[in-house]
């Protein structure tokens, strides 16, 4: 079935890795496949950008935002009931949606599994990170809502 699920998780959106705790331990009970986790952040200077304003000297620049995402990332794994040695995680600055299939590229993901927020039609009944990954996978998405 699955040998390599890709795991986008949104460190501060608890409900959305909530949604698809349960899915990704059946899929991964029944395949036995390896399960890997993203976290993805913007880069500082992405939110500073528009507004013209100063970035605080005491503003963790990008690497140590993605060493605080990584630590926050191994704590949203626990959540989940998977064999250690089936676990792998990383953490990206850049475009979610870019950093999201370039990994899911380079693990060869045969599955990426992706929490949404309930349709509006701003988001065209997908959130925009999940809808531009499926517009743009070249392999199977499944959105849990």
């Amino acid at each position: 079935m699955y040998k390599t699920i890709l795991v986008p998780i949104d460190v501060s959106e608890d409900d959305l890795t909530e949604l698809v705790i349960s899915h990704v331990n059946e899929l991964q009970k029944i395949s036995g496949a390896s399960v890997h986790f993203l976290a993805v952040t913007a880069p500082i200077s992405t939110y500073f950008r528009y507004g013209r304003t100063m970035i605080p000297t005491d503003f963790p620049d990008d690497e140590k935002q993605a060493e605080a995402m990584a630590k926050e990332l191994k704590q949203k794994i626990k959540l989940f009931s998977i064999p250690e040695d089936k676990i792998h995680s990383y953490s990206s600055i850049g475009s979610v949606k870019d950093c999201i299939l370039n990994t899911a590229e380079k693990i060869n993901a045969d599955l990426i599994i992706l929490g949404s927020r309930r349709p509006s039609m701003s988001t065209y009944l997908l959130g925009s990170n999940a809808a531009s990954v499926v517009r743009y996978a070249k392999t199977s998405v499944m959105i849990i809502r």
